[in-house]
C-alpha cells in the first residue's frame, strides 16, 4: 500500500500534501496531479476497499472517518509522523467543512487555502447560500426551504414543476439512504410524497425548480483565489454526458468559452472576498437562454477539476504552490485547446441510455471522445484504480442481475400458486 514511509522524505523534497478524501474521483485524481509534480503525497481514505485506494502514487494512506470530529485527531496524528508542515487538500464536502471548524488546532501541522468558516459555510450551506443569493442578486432557481409538511405543502402550490428536492448539506444521515444530490419530482403530489419518504433524513430540505435544458447547457467554471480575493486560475468547461443521466454527476466534459459563466464565477466568490479552491455549476435556460446558478462548491478539487491541468491551466498545484509558499506556476490561463474530461465506464453508461432513447448514435459517442484528455479513474501508470472500479462493478452488476432473476422466479411461482389454487376452486 504505501510506496515510502514518512521518515524517508527528502530534506529536499517540496512540502507534502495529504489528500483527504482518497476513496473518491476527486481525491484520485488530486493525488495523481500532486505526485506528478514531485510531490509527496499522503492519502486519507474512509473505506480501504474503494478503488481509489488502490493507486500506487501515496508514499502512505491511512483510514479515518472522513464526515465526523474523529477526523481531526487521525490528522494531527499523521502530521506528527510526517514531521513537516503539509498542505491539507480535503477532496469531499463533508471533510471541508470538518477540516474548516477545526482549522486552529491542525493550524501547527497543515497549510489550508481556505476562507474563514463563515463565509465557508454560507457558500456550502444551500439554505445559507440562497439568502446570500437572494440578497446579492444572484441568479438562483426558485427555491423554497422545508422545516415542515406545512412549508412542503405551501411549496407544492408555490413552486412550478418538475422540481428536485434536496438537503442543504448531504450529512452522513442523508448519505446512509442515498448518495444522490437530489431528487426530482413532478407534481404536487409526488412532492408531497417524497418529502414524507426523506424527511427524517435531513432537518431541512429545499424544493428547487427545474431549469430546463439538456446536459448540454450546463457550464461549470473551477478556480483558485488567494488570500486577496485575486483568481489565480480559472478554467471554463461544460458537461457532456453525466451519470445517471439527467441529474447525475459528470461522466463526461470538455473545456469551451464563455465569458459569460466566467464573469459570473469571478462575481458569485468575489462578493464574499472568497480564497481557496471553488466551483460553480451554472445551467443555460433552454426557454429564456439565461444563465442560472445551480451550485457553488468550495474548499476542495471537483471531479472535472483535472480537465483543467491537461488544458494547460494548473488549477490544483496553484492551490498547493499558494499555500506551501512556493513560486506559482506559468500554465494559468485557459488556452481552449478542446480538452476532454472522461470517466470511461460511466460515460459509457450515459451512452447506451442515450442510444436507448434515440438521443445519441454510437459514431456520434466516439466522435466525442477524440482529442486531448484527462481521464478520472484510468492511468497507464497507475492502472489498479480502474481495474478494481471495473471488477467492483461487474460484482455489483451481477449481484443486481441474480435479485433480479430470483424475484422474477418468486413471482413466478406466486402466479402459479394463484392460478393452482384457482383451478381447484373452479374443480370443487
Amino acid at each position: 500500500m504505501s510506496a515510502s514511509s514518512p521518515g524517508t522524505l527528502r530534506p529536499t523534497s517540496p512540502p507534502p500534501a495529504v489528500v483527504v478524501g482518497l476513496d473518491n474521483i476527486t481525491g484520485l485524481q488530486t493525488a495523481r496531479i500532486l505526485a506528478g509534480r514531485g510531490v509527496p503525497v499522503f492519502g486519507v481514505v474512509a473505506d480501504r476497499r474503494h478503488f481509489g485506494a488502490r493507486t500506487n502514487v501515496c508514499a502512505d494512506i491511512i483510514e479515518a472517518d472522513l464526515s465526523g470530529d474523529d477526523l481531526i485527531p487521525a490528522l494531527r496524528a499523521l502530521g506528527e509522523r510526517i514531521g513537516r508542515p503539509s498542505v491539507l487538500v480535503p477532496c469531499t464536502d463533508a471533510s471541508v467543512s470538518v477540516v474548516s471548524r477545526h482549522r486552529g488546532v491542525l493550524a501547527p501541522r497543515f497549510r489550508l487555502p481556505l476562507s474563514s468558516d463563515d463565509v465557508v459555510e454560507v457558500l456550502m450551506d444551500k439554505v445559507r447560500f440562497a439568502r446570500h443569493a437572494a440578497a446579492a442578486d444572484l441568479a438562483i432557481p426558485r427555491t423554497e426551504v422545508l422545516t415542515s409538511r406545512d412549508d412542503a405543502e405551501e411549496a407544492a402550490r408555490q413552486v412550478s414543476y418538475p422540481c428536485v428536492l434536496k438537503p442543504p448539506v448531504k450529512s452522513p444521515l442523508w448519505l446512509q439512504h442515498t448518495s444522490a444530490k437530489a431528487i426530482p419530482v413532478a407534481d404536487a403530489d409526488e412532492l408531497l410524497s417524497t418529502y414524507e419518504q426523506v424527511a427524517g433524513w435531513s432537518p431541512q430540505l429545499l424544493a428547487q425548480e427545474w431549469v430546463e435544458g439538456g446536459e448540454e447547457g450546463l457550464f461549470s467554471c473551477n478556480c483558485y483565489f488567494d488570500r486577496d480575493g485575486v483568481a489565480l486560475a480559472t478554467f471554463v468547461a461544460r458537461k457532456v454526458r453525466q451519470w445517471p443521466p439527467d441529474i447525475g454527476t459528470s461522466a463526461s466534459g470538455e473545456e469551451c468559452r464563455d465569458d459569460d459563466v466566467l464573469a459570473e464565477t469571478l462575481r458569485v466568490f468575489g462578493s464574499v472576498g472568497f480564497h481557496g479552491l471553488a466551483y460553480l455549476e451554472m445551467k443555460r435556460d433552454a426557454r429564456t437562454g439565461r444563465l442560472v446558478i445551480i451550485e457553488p462548491n468550495v474548499g476542495r478539487p471537483t471531479g472535472r477539476s483535472a480537465i483543467s491541468e491537461a488544458g494547460g491551466v494548473e488549477l490544483v498545484y496553484t492551490a498547493y504552490c499558494d499555500a506551501a509558499g512556493l513560486p506559482l506556476p506559468a500554465d494559468r490561463e485557459q488556452r481552449y485547446i478542446g480538452t476532454k474530461w472522461l470517466d470511461l465506464r460511466r460515460d459509457a453508461q450515459a451512452a447506451f441510455v442515450a442510444r436507448s432513447r434515440g438521443e445519441l448514435t454510437v459514431r456520434e459517442w466516439v466522435a466525442s471522445l477524440r482529442g486531448p484528455k484527462a481521464h478520472a479513474i484510468w492511468s497507464r501508470r497507475d492502472p489498479l484504480p480502474f481495474v478494481v472500479d471495473m471488477l467492483q462493478a461487474v460484482a455489483t452488476g451481477a449481484q443486481l442481475a441474480s435479485a433480479h432473476v430470483l424475484r422474477t422466479l418468486r413471482a413466478q411461482l406466486a402466479a402459479r400458486r394463484t392460478t393452482a389454487q384457482a383451478a381447484v376452486g373452479t374443480a370443487s
